[in-house]
């Protein structure tokens, strides 16, 4: 390998000279991941290419999270102040081109510069964000009315006011996530998340379901794992949501097999349910108070998992 008089070798050079279009052509074929960790910290020219626009129609972290095993540190102000630089960072460098966003962890302090600059988002997934508030989420329904997805799983911070704030102002709305933890056996979270986020499980189930069915008319993906809604509150979703293709109610321990083919029976279109799927033994509750139970004896018979 030749080198020149100032000991760089002839390939570095090549590299070097190569135009920007050609370093954006290149870096667009690198995941996230390689770019954000290798690319970025070659030179000045490629830390500039990595930032280019066109590079960033979409975050996606997800896919980072979801292959690795969940760890404690994730819920620190630490980790959440590196996801919301991240995330800042890509809001600004792609200059409202930015189309989708998948995180975790993040805050209101990244989520409202979102809002400002990213007009274009469509697809918002914030899942387990436990200071992500109505706050961020009014900027965000206010500028981003294109948003067609949103999973808002695990973020108790989120009440009814955010679902009709993002109702009312986004009519394209196809997609809502809105998964609780596991309330019925939170063992599986002992030691990762901390306890008091896992005692602020929000307990307003009807509230929410009234807030979708009445704001969310064109809804055809709606996931509500281990909701604390009741009857009421899945008649509300069944009668404002008439469009309904998918509906995930797994974990809904309010809901009896009667209640749920009662409010159903109107969703022409509902081509999948996740019904609440689980067998609890009767001698757990005290049968005055969880009678209903039985129903998932005779009904269901999944055996899924006991607590």
């Amino acid at each position: 390998m030749e080198t020149d008089g100032g000991g760089e070798t002839g390939i570095s050079s090549d590299w070097a000279e190569l135009t920007h279009e050609c370093l954006i052509n290149i870096l667009s074929r690198l995941d996230l991941a390689d770019r954000w960790r290798g690319a970025m910290l070659v030179c000045k020219s490629w830390s500039r290419a990595c930032q280019d626009p066109p590079l960033f129609p979409e975050f996606d972290l997800e896919t980072l999270f979801e292959s690795t095993t969940e760890m404690s540190r994730w819920w620190t102000r630490e980790f959440e102040r590196k996801i919301d630089s991240m995330l800042r960072s890509v809001a600004d460098w792609s200059c409202g081109s930015l189309t989708e966003i998948r995180v975790r962890h993040c805050s209101d302090h990244s989520l409202s510069f979102v809002a400002e600059r990213s007009p274009n988002l469509q697809v918002l997934s914030v899942k387990s964000s436990p200071n992500v508030t109505v706050a961020s989420i009014f900027k965000i329904a206010s500028a981003c009315r294109m948003l067609r997805e949103l999973d808002i799983s695990y973020c108790y911070e989120i009440s009814h006011k955010s679902l009709v704030l993002i109702g009312s102002h986004c009519p394209n709305l196809k997609i809502l996530k809105r998964n609780l933890m596991n309330w019925l056996d939170p063992s599986q979270y002992t030691g990762v998340v901390p306890s008091e986020y896992l005692n602020a499980l929000p307990q307003e189930g009807d509230t929410e379901a009234a807030a979708i069915g009445k704001f969310m008319p064109n809804l055809q993906h709606l996931e509500l794992r281990f909701s604390k809604l009741s009857a009421k509150g899945m008649s509300s979703i069944s009668e404002g949501c008439p469009n309904l293709e998918y509906l995930d109610l797994f974990g809904c321990a309010n809901l009896t097999s009667r209640d749920i083919t009662n409010a159903t029976s109107n969703l022409k279109n509902l081509k999948r349910i996740e019904k609440p799927n689980f067998y609890i033994p009767r001698s757990v509750f005290h049968t005055e108070r969880y009678g209903h139970w039985r129903l998932y004896d005779e009904r269901f018979q999944t055996d899924i998992f006991r607590i």
